[in-house]
């Protein structure tokens, strides 16, 4: 390891180090009647500068070593179906293990929410190679759709859920004709665009969307018209009545965690099954090449209208439970960092790939509960593992994917 090594890795640290100063060198503090300060944390900016210096010089003794670090290939995970029946078993125990609290119930149902937006994405960004930078819009639209029902029309969330879902793919269709001819950069601009179109117009459409206030007062789901609730309205049954139990606020928590573990399941279900459909296939042909998926005779815009209607309708779907769940909805739930988190997700679990969407949303939506330091720095952490995985495992965690077709091998003559 010569000298020119370690200046290398110097310019990286102080590159580090002046990139970290103005993101966590400095936060303001709360000083009381004498306003606002500011308090320095260059020992962050210290770290960060050191970690890059350090892993610069760790990758130059790797390639000294001859390992070739960017092509490390992991084998081939094939243990899909039992993994994500593993998966599915430990998903329907949880409420009803010892260490079940409500705070361990409320993160799980949040990570399931992120699940089936990672599904929802995956069919445009995984199948279709469409790369959408303004998912959240959808996932809003969904939301919005569902308060606003209820407070016009007063449906309730089974009744509201297939309008907000249609009126979401409605939107997925709006986007996709403007989007038909464009690809990569172009195309994750303009989506971006529109999301953040679709944040503005919450923001200022105060008469429809109450603004920067929000809506409040979104119902509940009940159990066939039973709600979760001490005393229910009208002096009718309730779910803890009916089945003569004693009130817990846990019942509603567990009854909300498994209908979008229902969500989720069902998300999941459509997704394979439309795989292995000509349109499934169709998606597929449409990311691996275009002028070829023309020349087969497919039409690429049905195959990207398509793409894009059902990946915002299961994202519309998605954003219903958040506001039933919720109970309130404003646009700040909305910003362009959910985007960022959801394509996270979809591209550390690996394109295409179901069960690593899965692992992927585990990881990244616990990790803020790991600490003050992983919450204050998670886009920070997200960004990190983003460059980790495009240098070392560029396919995802789990690229490996069931093939659409199985051929039989062809019979000896």
């Amino acid at each position: 390891m010569g000298s020119g090594t370690v200046k290398d890795a110097a310019l990286a640290g102080v590159v580090a180090a002046i990139l970290a100063l103005p993101l966590a060198g400095f936060q303001s503090v709360d000083l009381g009647t004498a306003g606002l300060g500011i308090e320095t944390r260059f020992s962050y900016v210290a770290i960060g500068a050191g970690a890059v210096f350090f892993g610069r010089l760790a990758l130059a003794f790797l390639r000294g070593l001859h390992v070739n670090v960017p092509s490390v290939a992991l084998p081939r995970f094939q243990g899909g179906r039992l993994l994500g029946g593993v998966l599915v078993a430990a998903a329907v125990a949880l409420p009803f293990v010892p260490f079940a609290s409500r705070d361990v119930i409320y993160l799980g149902t949040t990570i399931l929410i992120y699940v089936m937006l990672g599904w929802g994405l995956n069919v445009v960004v995984g199948l279709a190679g469409l790369l959408d930078l303004g998912y959240v819009a959808f996932y809003a639209v969904g939301a919005y759709s569902f308060a606003l029902l209820a407070g016009w029309l007063g449906l309730g969330f089974w009744e509201a859920l297939p309008f907000s879902g249609l009126l979401a793919g409605t939107f997925g269709i709006v986007l996709g004709f403007p989007v038909l001819r464009l690809r990569g950069d172009y195309l994750a601009i303009v989506t971006l665009g529109f999301g953040e179109m679709v944040r503005i117009v919450l923001l200022n459409w105060t008469n429809v969307t109450g603004g920067p206030n929000g809506i409040a007062g979104v119902p509940a789901p009940t159990f066939f018209g039973l709600p979760f609730t001490p005393r229910a309205p009208h002096d009718g049954m309730t779910f803890h009545g009916f089945f003569g139990i004693a009130f817990d606020a846990q019942q509603k928590m567990i009854f909300l965690y498994f209908v979008i573990l229902a969500l989720a399941l069902a998300t999941n279900f459509l997704t394979l099954r439309l795989r292995r459909l000509p349109i499934g296939r169709a998606w597929e042909a449409l990311r691996e090449d275009e002028i070829a998926c023309r020349a087969l005779g497919i039409d690429p815009t049905k195959v990207k209208l398509s793409a894009f209607a059902i990946g915002a309708t299961l994202g519309g779907f998605a954003g219903a439970f958040f506001a039933t769940r919720q109970g309130f909805i404003s646009p700040e739930s909305f910003t362009f960092q959910e985007s960022a988190t959801i394509l996270a997700i979809v591209v550390l679990g690996g394109m295409g790939s179901q069960t690593g969407v899965v692992l992927a949303a585990i990881v990244l939506v616990s990790l803020p509960e790991l600490g003050r330091v992983f919450a204050e720095f998670r886009m920070l952490i997200f960004g990190a593992a983003m460059v980790l995985i495009m240098v070392w495992r560029p396919q995802g965690l789990l690229a490996w994917r069931e093939p659409s077709i199985r051929l039989a091998a062809a019979e000896a003559r």
